[in-house]
């Protein structure tokens, strides 16, 4: 459990590779153009550092421009910030890996990555097309790499130097255990859905004896209704505390030990999802008893994001 007078200045150290990651991260994933520019120069004026783009997100080109005018009007150097990206499924083949990364170092405007992910451990046929399908709709899968061999490719970058440090995201402990066993450098950080719904905690538990940051996403559910957000549990505390849901589920996130990610799109949302503290051990460890167990998003199983349809009852 991270215990530390302040969360929104905690960091934590990428024992596999260099650098220390903030644990209160900013996602990316915006489909509009504009709001991306004006929600990541929000979460910068807030306070966050730390920023999770991706290939696949389509923006990696207004996140920079967004970081670059952030960094310039607030006296911002770049070793402040921490930057993430990660390597689309159609780029799995040894020889895009690096082309790919080039073109996101490129449109973030930067000269280094202080992480990149494999954004899933599925590769798809590889092309420009990003989510390849045959004629009946079903995903063309790339049966001819394995992750291995990407891995292998992604260790390639750190030795050339433009990366600090690799890691996985969307994968299962199963999908995890070879990779690290094999790996010369080993992953930096696992990147999965995590929330009180889906603690994985024996994945949570292995990051933890192997020196792997943790970092979680849909801390607070993606908004799914109902979910952790509306979760009695998580309300009676928020009352009794007198912080919002959301900032419950954040701390709860942080306290067990992983680093996480949100996606305001305002900034006084941002200044919220910021502005999270310790729990009271009682409240920690009631959160710990909630007994819902749901998956919110299916890309572990397929490799295409989206999040699985709720069914009334």
């Amino acid at each position: 459990m991270i215990e530390s007078p302040d969360f929104r200045t905690t960091k934590m150290p990428l024992n596999h590779g260099a650098g220390r990651m903030p644990v209160l991260g900013f996602g990316t994933l915006i489909p509009d153009a504009a709001v991306t520019i004006s929600a990541t120069r929000a979460a910068l004026e807030a306070g966050f550092r730390h920023f999770d783009c991706a290939e696949r997100y389509r923006n990696e080109s207004e996140v920079g421009e967004a970081l670059q005018a952030g960094i310039a009007a607030g006296g911002i150097a770049r070793e402040d910030i921490f930057v993430t990206t990660k390597l689309w499924n159609t780029n799995h083949r040894p020889e895009r890996v690096e082309p790919a990364f080039e073109g996101s170092l490129k449109r973030l405007g930067l000269n280094y990555l202080d992480l990149y992910l494999i954004h899933t451990p599925f590769a798809f046929q590889p092309g420009d097309e990003q989510d390849p399908r045959d004629q009946n709709g079903n995903v063309i899968y790339d049966r001819g790499v394995t992750l291995a061999d990407t891995w292998r490719a992604m260790e390639g970058l750190v030795d050339h130097g433009k990366c600090r440090a690799i890691g996985l995201s969307d994968i299962t402990l199963d999908g995890l255990l070879p990779i690290y066993e094999s790996a010369r450098i080993k992953p930096a950080v696992v990147q999965v859905e995590s929330h009180p719904y889906l603690p994985e905690t024996e994945l949570l538990e292995f990051c933890k004896k192997n020196d792997i940051v943790f970092l979680a996403f849909a801390p607070l559910g993606h908004g799914m209704r109902p979910g952790p957000l509306e979760d009695p549990a998580i309300l009676a505390i928020a009352a009794r505390v007198g912080k919002t849901p959301a900032q419950v589920l954040l701390a709860w996130a942080v306290q067990r030990g992983t680093a996480l990610l949100t996606t305001p799109r305002t900034a006084e949302r941002a200044r919220e999802n910021f502005d999270i503290s310790a729990l009271p051990d009682d409240a920690f460890d009631e959160i710990n008893r909630i007994q819902t167990r749901q998956r919110l998003n299916d890309v572990v199983n397929t490799g295409s994001p989206g999040f699985i349809p709720r069914v009334k009852s």
